[in-house]
């Protein structure tokens, strides 16, 4: 299944709000310091809101009367002094605040990419055969950073504005009734273009972040196909593509950038002319005498308080609607659910008597699902002996691999079964059924790690000296002791350091120190020179004694030794038998064989 973008509509009809609460989960293990951050939030902002309070008298009780001698200048030291133990206050409560929702930001952040990244490395090759890299890396990092802002640091400002809007809200009313009145209503009005223009940040912040995306899936195809695109000399065409992503990326980040400045100076504007205009009002009351210096000065500074937490809260709802954007991406990837599902009551396999697997395969077929129409695999019946080796061949897309694919439950078929000793496989959990099985594939992975550590992948807990004695196995240890430093020696990502028979050296020791009942070889000895091959049949030979073998192989040499020859031709099982009946049968693996022996002759 891919992840793609939701529909534009219904994502707009979905509130930021909504979205959010997606996070919840993350978020409820940590709520004692939550509540922590809370206390500390709420004691900043009683602090924040004494300030004006203080002020007032300082003005009415201090300044007014300083004529009066020393009772006016002892309210000033006073008022002064009171201000100070409120700024100490502010200071440790906002210190604690900052370090309580940082912590919450980053232990989020890396809860979410944990989890993002345990939900993918489980999903089946379905998923990645319909998802670019580079998409999932995008979402791993550029998006958990924008959630880290908002947990670490907008949902805290959002709370202490929000307190501080409230707080000021109260005591501008406690101040003067009709001059609060009046800026409620106009504040009321502001509301409506907030949220219009709100709406639309958060659109272009999704959009925003599929084109950061795309472009870091461009980057990370080509990184990985470097030596093809250097070969093809492609190098400015590939540039050229990505800056065209890059600048694709910017002109939607632009188009979010300007939204949100627009969001911005309406929110302004009209915050601080409605509250400008109701000042405009108070100063007349004063010099009316309707009102003293003091409650205006009181009354100004708790419309600031009001006016800048409106403001505050603006920019915020801008992080909110990115946040918004990525949580929506990152919710899409944790949705998906891959088809290959764990049994509810699973079975366990016979213990092995040390001679391999017994496989039936009964009426398989298999579609992909990106070739619904086209079986890949149609009505394959088997029966496979404990012990036995047998070669699959075939022309390319013949079906060898989907085979495989099948056997490790990387595909469930659309009809039909594979058991293992007489259990069927979709009974197993895909741990003990994958841990019977050990393969080499025909494209080697190399892991950016030693040589030891790279063989080692086929068993973790495995020691130094098997590790070793895997790779004597498979010819590969004379080759790993003259590398620079032996089994300690980076091979580089990708294996680059290796040539492509070492690759495959490395591969067959790790299937090896699996010690698998069930070994899978897909042209296992494809990219080996003459000698090493002959090394590594007689290495095969040796660790195929005692478990079942399947061989996909084009070299007769392989194919010859096998105890039956399945030919398979456009997912159907055509012939069967060995090398010489085969052959006798003058059929499809005749043909195959006559081809190959006319180019060794040559």
């Amino acid at each position: 299944m891919a992840i793609t973008p939701n529909n534009e509509q219904a994502a707009s009809q979905q509130s930021t709000l909504s979205t959010l609460k997606g996070l919840l989960p993350f978020l409820h293990p940590y709520r004692k310091q939550f509540a922590l951050a809370g206390i500390a939030l709420l004691v900043a902002a009683m602090a924040t809101l004494t300030i004006p309070y203080a002020f007032r008298q300082m003005i009415d009780l201090g300044f007014s009367k300083i004529g009066n001698g020393s009772n006016g200048i002892q309210n000033v030291n006073l008022t002064f002094l009171a201000l100070f133990a409120v700024a100490v206050v502010l200071g440790i409560a906002t210190a604690a605040r900052f370090y309580m929702v940082s912590w919450l930001g980053e232990r989020v952040t890396a809860d979410i990419r944990n989890a993002v990244y345990s939900h993918v490395i489980n999903q089946s090759p379905e998923f990645f055969e319909t998802t670019q890299t580079g998409e999932v890396l995008s979402r791993l990092t550029t998006d958990t950073t924008l959630i880290q802002t908002v947990v670490g640091t907008s949902i805290s400002l959002a709370l202490r504005n929000f307190l501080l809007f409230l707080g000021g809200l109260i005591m501008l009313f406690v101040t003067s009734p009709m001059l609060s009145s009046i800026i409620i209503v106009m504040l009321a009005l502001v509301v409506l273009p907030i949220v219009f223009f709100g709406r639309r940040v958060r659109k272009l912040s999704r959009d925003s972040q599929d084109r950061i995306a795309d472009a870091s899936a461009v980057a990370g195809e080509i990184l990985n196909a470097m030596p093809t695109v250097q070969a093809f000399t492609h190098e400015k065409i590939e540039a050229d593509r990505f800056s065209s992503s890059v600048e694709n990326a910017f002109t939607t980040a632009m188009r979010r950038i300007r939204a949100r400045s627009l969001l911005t100076m309406v929110a302004i504007l009209l915050i601080f002319g409605a509250i400008v205009f109701v000042l405009w009002l108070g100063a007349h009351a004063v010099v009316n005498g309707e009102m003293s210096g003091g409650k205006l000065g009181q009354f100004i500074l708790y419309a600031s308080i009001v006016a800048g937490a409106i403001g505050a809260l603006s920019e915020v709802l801008g992080d909110a609607q990115r946040a918004a954007g990525a949580t929506e991406r990152l919710l899409e990837l944790m949705s998906v659910q891959s088809p290959i599902t764990e049994p509810n009551n699973a079975s366990t396999l016979p213990p092995t008597r040390g001679h391999g697997a017994k496989v039936q395969i009964r009426d398989l077929q298999f579609f992909y699902p990106s070739r619904p129409q086209t079986p890949a695999l149609n009505k394959i019946n088997l029966d496979i002996e404990e012990g036995e080796t047998i070669a699959l061949v075939g022309s390319s897309g013949a079906g060898k691999t989907t085979l495989f694919q099948l056997l490790l439950r990387f595909y469930d078929p659309q009809s039909g079964s594979i058991a293992i000793d007489g259990v069927n496989i979709r009974d197993l959990r895909l741990h003990e059924l994958r841990s019977t099985i050990g393969i080499v594939p025909q494209d080697t992975v190399i892991f950016s790690a030693n040589a030891m550590e790279n063989i080692r992948y086929g068993r973790h807990d495995a020691s130094d000296e098997e590790v070793m004695h895997a790779a004597k196995m498979a010819a590969a240890h004379d080759f790993i002791q003259h590398l620079p430093e032996g089994y300690q020696s980076f091979l580089g990502e990708r294996g680059v350091r290796l040539s492509g028979g070492q690759k495959q050296r490395i591969a067959i020791a790790r299937a090896l120190l699996k010690n698998p009942r069930l070994m899978l070889l897909d042209e296992a000895t494809s990219a080996l020179d003459a000698e090493s091959e002959r090394l590594v049949q007689q290495a095969l030979e040796t660790a195929m004694q005692g478990r079942t073998t399947f061989i996909i192989a084009h070299r007769l040499s392989t194919v010859k030794r096998a105890d039956r020859i399945l030919v398979l031709d456009h997912g159907e099982i055509v012939e069967v038998g060995n090398h010489q009946s085969l052959v006798a049968l003058d059929g499809v693996y005749a043909k195959l064989a006559k081809l190959q022996f006319h180019i060794h002759e040559q």
